[in-house]
Formats: C-alpha cells, sequence, structure tokens
C-alpha cells in the first residue's frame, strides 16, 4: 500500500475571461480583476487591487480603441504568484497593430488621448507586448506590492 502525499500548496492563481471589444467589455475587464484579486486575500482599494485596476483600463481600453476586430473578443489573464506577490495582467486582442515599446511619447499636451502606456510605464514594474496563439498580440504588464516602475521589455 502506498503511502499518502500532501497536496503541493498552490503558488500562482490564473483568471481568464474574454470580454467583447466594447466599452463596457473594458469596464467589465476591471471589475473582474479586482473581484478575482479580493477572493485571492487581495483587498479592494488597497495599493496593489487599485494599481491592477489602472493596469487593466488602460490596457483594455487600448484593445478597444486600438486593437478592435469587428466581431472579434478581447481577452483578459491575470495571474497572481503567492509567493512573490507579482500580479500580472495580460490583455490579448486579434489585431496585428503592435504598440511600439521603445518610445512611449508624451502626446502634444492639447491632445485628449495618447497617455494610456505613459500610466501603464509609471505604473508597472515591467511590461511589454509578445505574440499569442493565432492572430494578434498580448500587452502585458506586471506589479507586486512596493514594485518600482520599469522600463518596457520585448
Amino acid at each position: 500500500m502506498t503511502a499518502l502525499q500532501a497536496q503541493p500548496p498552490v503558488t500562482v492563481s490564473v483568471f481568464v475571461q474574454r470580454c467583447s471589444a466594447t466599452r463596457l467589455g473594458a469596464t467589465l475587464a476591471r471589475r473582474l480583476a479586482v473581484w478575482k484579486l479580493d477572493v485571492w486575500g487581495i483587498p479592494y482599494s488597497t495599493p496593489l487591487s487599485d494599481t491592477v485596476a489602472l493596469l487593466v483600463a488602460e490596457l483594455a481600453a487600448n484593445s478597444v480603441l486600438h486593437g478592435r476586430v469587428p466581431g472579434r473578443d478581447f481577452e483578459l489573464r491575470l495571474s497572481y504568484a503567492y509567493t512573490t506577490g507579482v500580479v500580472r495582467v495580460e490583455i490579448s486582442d486579434t489585431h496585428e497593430a503592435r504598440p511600439d515599446t521603445a518610445s512611449v511619447s508624451q502626446p502634444d499636451a492639447e491632445a485628449d488621448g495618447g497617455r494610456g502606456l505613459l500610466i501603464v510605464e509609471a505604473i508597472a514594474a515591467r511590461w511589454g507586448v509578445k505574440d499569442r496563439v493565432g492572430p494578434g498580440k498580448t500587452v502585458w504588464a506586471e506589479t507586486a506590492p512596493g514594485g518600482a516602475p520599469g522600463r518596457p521589455v520585448g
């Protein structure tokens, strides 16, 4: 007879949800993200929860505004590493255009938009763009409690 073995502890939790490529879909993504963080033990309105909410809001809005392909959704993927406290946000869409991570620039002072990736760069520890399975790309950002902002990767 074999001895019972303890199951190893869960060290990473992952949440994935497809959302419609609309403003309402972007709002839903942000609300789902902070709800899931609360389920994972990161309460609403904490600095980490607020940072993740802002990252999801900016990346989802960019996907809806610049990465929308009619009839296609975008995907939110959220992961939380319990041992390090790192939260990774990924937003995937099917549009081929990729943001230029090498030169995020300051928009004209009178411009109504164009600051989303500047915000992501300012609050994320790391961020970047990667290919996804199928058409399109994934824009990702990572943050952790007390994490220092950093330059884009990749």
